[in-house]
């Protein structure tokens, strides 16, 4: 359910599972942890999914059973922010709850034209993760955060743009080559000029 494509230096992790709108399993974020954790080597990772969501967060089974709450989220979001290679969300669709966080940690967001950002954490009775928060605080400012995470909005991907949680959009034909185009820097630049301007970005 997780697809990892290596060509050369850019690493493409897919969530692939449509049919369950990209939920996630605690065995696919460990998955997903690895692929970020043994992508030293990689100059570019791009994380996509297929469907018209790319995750409605935990799989609902699994968050009864305790996802929800599990560290593995944020050792995901957090090895996705310690890469230091540039890393890309490509999303396919719609992003719900704990898909929030990896999405959060890259460094560019772009977006399908239809995707939807919503995060009902507090109608759940749920905390969000512990980085979360302020990631998307330092993207959108801490009203906006609030109007997701206490207000329980749902943000269309227009506002979403315009608040700047995501930076572009992309018809779904072509998400995935404008996803590899604004890679194309960095897999000709060096390795550690990369990590220079991250750490010189923040």
């Amino acid at each position: 359910m997780i697809h990892l494509d290596r060509n050369d230096a850019l690493w493409t992790a897919t969530i692939d599972r449509p049919d369950k709108a990209g939920a996630l399993t605690r065995d696919m974020l460990v998955e997903l942890a690895e692929i970020a954790e043994d992508a030293q080597d990689a100059k570019a990772l791009i994380l996509t999914g297929t469907g018209k969501v790319f995750s409605a967060g935990a799989d609902l089974d699994a968050a009864r059973a305790g996802l929800a709450t599990d560290p593995v989220w944020e050792r995901l979001s957090g090895a996705i922010a310690a890469l230091p290679c540039l890393t890309i969300a490509a999303l396919n669709g719609t992003v719900a709850g704990g898909a929030f966080g990896m999405v959060l940690a890259c460094d560019l967001r772009i977006a399908v034209p239809g995707a939807k950002f919503f995060y009902p954490v507090m109608k759940l009775g749920f905390l969000p993760q512990p980085s979360d928060p302020a990631r998307m605080t330092a993207l959108i400012g801490p009203a906006r955060t609030k109007m997701i995470l206490m207000a329980g909005q749902k943000i269309v991907a227009r506002d979403a743009l315009n608040w700047g949680l995501i930076d572009e959009t992309a018809d779904p034909d072509v998400l995935q080559n404008r996803a590899t185009a604004l890679a194309q820097d960095a897999l000709q630049a060096d390795p550690a000029h990369i990590a220079g301007i991250k750490r010189l970005t923040g």
